[in-house]
């Protein structure tokens, strides 16, 4: 018997035992408490800002928010026992609110499955019980809301959707998950005041962790559900009409090759979808949620990147360096090295150092990551990295400008030559394709469509 089935037959049940809202004049607290009996209580918790002539008191629909902040959160916790029960003690779910959350969590813990050699069934890996009853179906008064809320981590796609709404005139707020350096540098490099970033305060329950070091089980989360479901309540709490997130359609690619497996499953065009059903459905706010990048690939988003080079000098997306404050790129990891590597037909070797620290693509340990981004490998680095078809065509343009220019390659790009994978043939017609491109499968209200196929006839 496996640890997964060990586990499960030791702990056949987990608890959503409560969620409670509290409020004072400038701010929400949610507290939520879920229990594995016989082993564990965690306590999570959040902190929204709010204006101060808002209040959720008796607020129906804050309640369906903070519920379902909670179920995307409960998951974490879950996932170190994965019982075959969750029992809800605070909520009901109807069949079709419960095959959504199997789903999400199915498909959002495939990467854990996959890591831990895990075969779970997706119809029975989870059951989910609910002894609260549904609401009476009434019509929600809806309030009137304007403007974006921005979701911003530091990267260069929040990056560039903030600039372009911005310099489009659009009213933005920006929304971020516990301070980090580079978001508000970040929002500073946009031209927006402080006051602009609203930032909530997640506190996850750290003795997980100590579970997770006596060997109980471990892995990927599909953290961009608890993204989107803050969000909601973010723009709930401020007045806000839309929520802008910074997805691209690299995100819809599977990470492991030929299976269901992707790290982005929460980033995807997918799980967007499934949102918005949700959100129409089930919390009803009017809150209209939809990736402004969704149509680009990570290769287009690199190019139109690095003509705001304002931003160059600030933005930052390695998870290991965004664990140091203030936050760093590691240099180490195929996030950094995935990073270096779209923006490298754009950039010299020397600025790319300048951002990073250290020439990446001149590194031997960087090797294996390569070989794994090239698509020469099982699968692709389970990181929120671009599609291997964008990384070649990336690769192959810098070897190209570099060779024009008599420069000696980096060992990275020798070793993809000595492959024979570079190759001249129709490299300037794939170029062209991809920074044409426009992935039809997207949610873009129709001014945003606009202002962001002006933005891209001006940079591409």
């Amino acid at each position: 018997m496996n640890r997964y089935e060990e586990y499960r037959e030791q702990f056949p049940v987990f608890i959503y035992e409560s969620f409670d809202i509290s409020e004072n004049s400038d701010s929400v607290e949610i507290s939520f408490r879920f229990s594995i009996p016989g082993l564990a209580e965690f306590k999570p918790s959040w902190s929204f800002p709010k204006p101060g002539d808002i209040s959720v008191t008796g607020d129906a629909a804050f309640s369906r928010l903070a519920f379902s902040l909670g179920m995307a959160e409960a998951v974490s916790y879950w996932k170190c026992v994965c019982s075959p029960l969750v029992r809800i003690k605070c909520g009901a779910l109807d069949s079709d609110m419960a095959d959504w959350w199997r789903k999400l969590w199915y498909l959002g813990l495939g990467e854990f499955f996959y890591v831990n050699g895990i075969s779970a069934d997706r119809e029975t890996f989870v059951k989910f019980s609910s002894e609260g009853s549904l609401p009476e179906e009434r019509e929600d008064v809806l309030r009137q809301t304007e403007g974006c809320l921005v979701p911003v981590g530091g990267g260069k796609d929040s990056a560039l959707t903030l600039e372009t709404l911005v310099n489009a005139g659009m009213k933005c707020r920006c929304y971020a998950i516990n301070k980090r350096c580079s978001i508000s540098a970040t929002v500073e490099a946009a031209g927006l005041p402080e006051n602009a970033l609203i930032t909530a305060n997640r506190r996850f329950d750290r003795s997980l962790v100590e579970y997770n070091k006596k060997g109980y089980l471990n892995g990927h989360t599909p953290f961009s559900s608890i993204v989107a479901f803050s969000a909601e309540i973010t723009a709930y709490l401020n007045g806000l009409k839309y929520i802008v997130l910074s997805n691209e359609s690299s995100a819809n690619e599977s990470t492991v090759a030929g299976q269901d497996v992707n790290h982005q499953y929460s980033k995807s065009f997918e799980f967007e979808r499934d949102f918005h059903m949700y959100e129409e459905k089930y919390l009803r706010t009017g809150i209209y949620y939809f990736s402004f990048l969704r149509p680009l690939a990570e290769f287009q988003i690199a190019k139109m990147f690095v003509s705001h080079r304002k931003y160059l000098p600030v933005f930052r997306s390695c998870n290991l360096g965004s664990k140091v404050s203030p936050d760093i790129w590691c240099g180490e990891c195929p996030k950094c090295l995935f990073v270096s590597l779209i923006l490298s037909p754009f950039l010299t070797r020397s600025e790319l150092s300048g951002i990073f620290g250290r020439d990446m693509l001149n590194d031997a340990a960087m090797l294996n990551y390569f070989t794994e981004l090239i698509g020469q490998s099982k699968h692709k680095p389970f990181e929120c990295v671009g599609s291997i078809d964008e990384v070649n065509i990336a690769v192959s343009l810098a070897i190209r400008r570099m060779e024009s220019k008599g420069e000696e390659l980096p060992l990275l790009f020798k070793k993809y030559k000595e492959r024979g994978l570079y190759t001249h043939d129709r490299l300037d017609e794939r170029n062209s394709a991809i920074c044409s491109s426009f992935n039809s499968e997207n949610l873009l209200p129709d001014e945003f469509r606009e202002i962001l196929i002006k933005e891209m006839e001006r940079l591409l």
